[in-house]
């Protein structure tokens, strides 16, 4: 039995994940993760590494971060607690949906998370207080690798649902896009 439904978006590769659930007067059971099922939609290497984030405040942003090859990762993001507005963007050179962005709501409740392949920036905003996330990777963190976009960029022109209350100073930081930004070769 399939424990889980792969949604298409309009970005070819960037899957919605939908976890079914089992769920009984006890509770439920719900998988995040299965390697068999995962692997003929992208996720077909080891995860590497697992991440745990707290956003303590609604309207907090995080994000835009990537690795750069050889560290490039496909990440599977869930939320675990709260609401958030999970953004990915097309960062693969060549590509015919290039700098296109596509956000999903995930939540506890919805039960959603997103696949997203190599070549992608991702980032985030809280749409509740105390958000927690978890994330599988298939790379390790490597700061020789590590790349980021500015949430602020109007050459992305992110429709964030609530007004921004919180960015780190180092998220605030990162670049604009430069016009002879030709992605990330992956």
């Amino acid at each position: 039995m399939a424990r889980f439904d792969f949604i298409n978006t309009s970005i070819d590769g960037l899957r919605v994940v939908q976890r079914k659930v089992i769920e009984d007067n006890r509770g439920f059971l719900s998988r995040f993760f299965c390697a068999d099922e995962f692997s003929p939609f992208g996720l077909n290497k080891d995860i590497r590494q697992i991440n745990h984030t707290l956003t303590r405040n609604k309207g907090a942003v995080r994000g835009f971060h990537y690795q750069t090859p050889p560290h490039a990762e496909i990440k599977l993001v869930s939320c675990l607690k709260g609401e958030i507005f999970d953004v990915a963007i097309d960062l693969r050179k060549g590509s015919p949906t290039f700098l296109h962005w596509h956000g999903e709501v995930l939540s506890a409740t919805n039960r959603r998370s997103l696949l997203i392949p190599e070549g992608f920036a991702h980032g985030f905003q809280a749409l509740t207080e105390d958000c927690e996330l978890i994330y599988l990777h298939t790379a390790a963190y490597a700061p020789s690798a590590e790349a980021a976009l500015n949430v602020l960029d109007p050459k992305l022109n992110i429709a964030w649902p609530l007004d921004i209350t919180d960015l780190s100073e180092r998220d605030s930081s990162h670049p604009m896009i430069k016009n002879d930004f030709e992605g990330i070769a992956v």
